[in-house]
C-alpha cells in the first residue's frame, strides 16, 4: 500500500512523507465522511457506533493531519506555550502529526496569559502548547458533529456557519411584530468559563474520558507557580468554546417542558436567543419572566455548577429596549428598531481617538492604514440593522478628530491650506481624509468612511441547519455564495475568480471561505514572465498555495464536474 493509499484510509503514513506531499484533498474527503457517519449514528442515538467513529477518526492520519494544520495556520500559530515551541517549518509539522499518539499522552499546564475586558477588567486567557492545541484540534473533529447535531436551534456562538447577525436577526423575529413578546430577560452568567462543573462534563461529554480529564486537570502557570484547576474550561483551549457550548445546550428544551403554552388564557411567548454565555429569554409579562422563568434557569445552570450574575441579569420592557451584542433593540411606538448601541459607538471612538493621539506625527498615509480596518470591520459589523445615520454621525466624530490633528501639526498654517493638504473629494463624496506617498510612486490613501458600507438585510440561518449533515449540504453552499458575493462586492476582480472556480480551491477540492482565506496565484508565475490579468490567475488557500511553490505544482483553471459524476 503506498503512503498516499494509507492516509486515504486513515491509516498512519510512511515517516518519510513530506508535509507538502500530502493530499489535502483525500484529507478533507476522508474526515467528512467519518464526520457524516457519526452524525447518522448521533440522530439514530447509536452511541456505541458513534464511540468507534470517533476512536477510528482521533487514530487516523486524516485527523492528525488536519488537526496539525489548523493549528500552524490560525492566528496563534506562533504565541507558544509554557514550552516555547512553534511549529514553524514543514518537518516540523510533518514530525507533529507522527507524535499526535494517545498512549502516554499528557497534557502540560496552560500558560496564563490577561487581555483588558471592554469593562476595565482583565481576562485571564490559558495558553496551551501546541501537542495540546493539535491534540484538541483532533478531538474536536470527532466532537463538533455530535454539539450541532444536540445544539440548541436558537443558540448562535462559537458554531459554525453562525454569527451575531443571526443570534440579531432571530431577535427582531421574536419581537417584531405587535403581538409579540413586550418583556425580556436579559440574562448573563456568572464567570462562565471559569465555573463549569468538571464532574457534569465528564459525565456529559461524549468523548475519551481519560482525555478529557486530563485537560480540565491540567492547571496553569502563572509567574513560575503551577496551580490546580479544579472546576471550569480555560478561554484559550480550542476545544474550550465547544464545551461551555455542550454544557449551557438544552435549555431551550428544559423551558419548553416545564413551561406552560398559556398562563392565565394568554400565551406565555417564551423564545430563547443565546449566543455563548449571553442570552435573552422573552415572556408576555414581568412577573410571569420573575418567578417562573428565571427559577427554572438558575436550576438548569446550578445542575452545571453555574450561576446568573445578579447585577447583569434583568428584565426589561420592549419600550425602554437593552443591548445585546453591540445592538439597542427597542421599539418605538411600537415599530422595532435595531441599531448600533451606544456603547458600541463610544468604544469605537475611544479606539481611534487612542490610535490619532498615539500617531501625532505619523504620516496621514500611515494613519490611514491604522484606521481603515478598525471603521470598515465596525461598520460591516453593523451593516445589517438600522445603522446609515449612525454612519454619517460616526464619520462626523472622526473628522473633527482627523481635523484637530491636522490642525495641531501645523499650527502656522490657515484652515484652507489644511484643508487642502488632508481633505479632497473622493468617489462623490468631500472632505475625504487622504494622504499620498513619495512623489515617485504617487500612491493615495484614502480614509474608509462609514457612510460607504451599504446596509444590507442579514438572512438567519434556518435553526435546525447542521453543517456534519450531508442533507444541508446545498443549503451551506447557497449560503456561502451569497455571503462570497457581499464580502467581494468591492472587490470585481477577485469576485470573478471566486464565481469562475464555484468557490472551490483547485488544490485541495475545498470550499474558499472567509474563514478560510485566500490567496492569488499566477498559473504561470511572475518570474517565469506570466502576466497579472485573470487569465492567468486563480485562488488557492494560503497552505495550498505553499505547496504549490515548494513542490513547483502546475496548477490550471479548475474543471468544474456535476456532482456524481
Amino acid at each position: 500500500m503506498t503512503a498516499v493509499e494509507e492516509m486515504t484510509a486513515g491509516a498512519v503514513s510512511n515517516a518519510t512523507m513530506n508535509w507538502h506531499d500530502i493530499g489535502w484533498d483525500k484529507v478533507h474527503r476522508n474526515v467528512r465522511r467519518l464526520q457524516a457517519r457519526i452524525v447518522k449514528a448521533t440522530q439514530e442515538g447509536r452511541w456505541g457506533k458513534v464511540k468507534a467513529l470517533q476512536r477510528l477518526l482521533t487514530r487516523s492520519f486524516s485527523g492528525k493531519a488536519l488537526a496539525v494544520k489548523r493549528v500552524t495556520e490560525n492566528r496563534g500559530k506562533n504565541t507558544p506555550g509554557v514550552d516555547g515551541e512553534i511549529w514553524d517549518t514543514p518537518a516540523k509539522k510533518m514530525k507533529a502529526v507522527h507524535e499526535l499518539q494517545q498512549r502516554g499522552y499528557r497534557p502540560q499546564p496552560l500558560r496564563r496569559m490577561y487581555i483588558p475586558k471592554s469593562s476595565g477588567k482583565m481576562r485571564p486567557l490559558g495558553i496551551p502548547t501546541m501537542k495540546d492545541r493539535a491534540m484538541q484540534a483532533l478531538y474536536l473533529l470527532a466532537l463538533d458533529p455530535i454539539a450541532e447535531t444536540q445544539a440548541d436551534p436558537n443558540s448562535y456562538g462559537f458554531r459554525k456557519k453562525r454569527c451575531q447577525a443571526d443570534a440579531i436577526a432571530q431577535c427582531f423575529t421574536v419581537l417584531s411584530r405587535k403581538d409579540r413578546a413586550r418583556w425580556i430577560l436579559e440574562g448573563d452568567i456568572k464567570s462562565c468559563f471559569d465555573n463549569i462543573s468538571h464532574e457534569w462534563l465528564l459525565e456529559n461529554i461524549p468523548m475519551e474520558r481519560n482525555i478529557l480529564r486530563r485537560w480540565l486537570k491540567a492547571g496553569y502557570m502563572e509567574q513560575h507557580v503551577l496551580h490546580p484547576t479544579e472546576e471550569g474550561t480555560p478561554q484559550g483551549g480550542i476545544i474550550s468554546p465547544v464545551l461551555a457550548n455542550m454544557a449551557l445546550d438544552g435549555l431551550e428544551k428544559y423551558l419548553r417542558e416545564h413551561l406552560p403554552q398559556y398562563q392565565k388564557g394568554q400565551r406565555v411567548k417564551v423564545n430563547l436567543v443565546r449566543f455563548a454565555d449571553d442570552f435573552i429569554i422573552t415572556g408576555y409579562a414581568r412577573a410571569f419572566l420573575e418567578s417562573v422563568v428565571k427559577p427554572l434557569v438558575e436550576r438548569f445552570f446550578r445542575e452545571r455548577g453555574l450561576e446568573l450574575s445578579l447585577e447583569k441579569t434583568v428584565i426589561t420592557h420592549i419600550e425602554d429596549g437593552f443591548d445585546f451584542l453591540g445592538q439597542n433593540i427597542r421599539k418605538y411606538n411600537g415599530k422595532l428598531l435595531i441599531k448600533p448601541s451606544l456603547k458600541s459607538i463610544q468604544m469605537l471612538l475611544r479606539k481611534i481617538r487612542n490610535i490619532v493621539k498615539a500617531n501625532l506625527q505619523a504620516k496621514a498615509e500611515n494613519l490611514i492604514r491604522l484606521l481603515n480596518p478598525i471603521i470598515r470591520g465596525w461598520a460591516q459589523y453593523h451593516r445589517h440593522v438600522v445603522s446609515k445615520a449612525v454612519f454619517s454621525t460616526i464619520d462626523h466624530f472622526i473628522f473633527k478628530i482627523l481635523w484637530r490633528w491636522a490642525r495641531r501639526r501645523h499650527p502656522n498654517k490657515s484652515a484652507h491650506w489644511v484643508k487642502e493638504k488632508y481633505f479632497r473629494s473622493h468617489k462623490g463624496r468631500n472632505w475625504i481624509f487622504f494622504g499620498e506617498g513619495d512623489r515617485s510612486s504617487k500612491w493615495e490613501a484614502w480614509l474608509y468612511t462609514a457612510a460607504r458600507t451599504s446596509i444590507r438585510r442579514h438572512v438567519k440561518i434556518r435553526g435546525e441547519a447542521n453543517p456534519y449533515d450531508p442533507a444541508w449540504e446545498m443549503y451551506f453552499e447557497k449560503r456561502l455564495g451569497v455571503k462570497m458575493k457581499d464580502n467581494l462586492s468591492g472587490k470585481r476582480k477577485l469576485l470573478h475568480l471566486w464565481k469562475e472556480q464555484n468557490g472551490i480551491c483547485p488544490v485541495c477540492n475545498q470550499k474558499i471561505a472567509e474563514l478560510t482565506g485566500w490567496h492569488n496565484h499566477h498559473i504561470v508565475w511572475r518570474s517565469k514572465g506570466g502576466s497579472d490579468k485573470a487569465e492567468n490567475r486563480v485562488l488557492l488557500h494560503p497552505n495550498c498555495h505553499r505547496q504549490v511553490h515548494s513542490r513547483g505544482i502546475t496548477v490550471g483553471k479548475p474543471r468544474l464536474v456535476p456532482q456524481g459524476v
